[in-house]
C-alpha cells in the first residue's frame, strides 16, 4: 500500500471509530451536539450533552499496538488544541456558563470490528 492509500484507509478507519463512538454515546443517553467541529484552533471529534455537562470527545481509532494505547495520542499539544476549541465552541454558542468535560475515547479496530474503551474525564482544564 503506497501512503496516499494508506492516508485514506486511515481517514476511513479514523471515520468509522468515530460512528462507533457516537453510538457508544447515544446508547449511555447522552446527546451528540456536533461531529468533527472545526474551529480555528483545531477540531473536535464529538460534542455531546451528558446532563448538565457539555462534552467534548477526542476519538482515537487504532488497528494495532504498534503505536502504543490510542490514548497515549493525546499529549499535551492535543490537549491543549482541545482545550481551546472548546473555548471558542464555548463562546460562540453562548455556552459559557456550561458545566464542561474532556473525554478521550480509544476504538480498537479488528477486522471490521470495533471495541470501544471510553475514558471519562480524561483531562481537565
Amino acid at each position: 500500500m503506497n501512503g496516499k492509500e494508506a492516508d485514506v484507509q486511515k481517514k476511513i478507519t479514523g471515520r468509522a471509530g468515530e460512528k462507533a463512538v457516537a453510538d457508544y454515546i447515544k446508547s449511555r443517553k447522552m446527546n451528540v451536539l456536533e461531529k468533527n467541529y472545526v474551529t480555528p484552533f483545531g477540531e473536535i471529534d464529538i460534542i455531546a450533552e451528558d446532563d448538565d455537562y457539555i462534552v467534548f470527545i477526542e476519538v482515537k481509532t487504532r488497528s494495532g499496538d504498534r503505536y502504543g494505547a490510542p490514548s497515549e495520542a493525546v499529549d499535551k499539544t492535543k490537549r491543549k488544541h482541545i482545550v481551546d476549541s472548546a473555548k471558542y465552541y464555548l463562546k460562540v454558542t453562548n455556552s459559557t456558563e456550561s458545566f464542561t468535560r474532556f473525554d478521550v475515547a480509544e476504538v480498537f479496530s479488528d477486522n471490521g470490528s470495533y471495541a470501544v474503551n471510553y475514558i471519562e474525564d480524561a483531562f481537565y482544564l
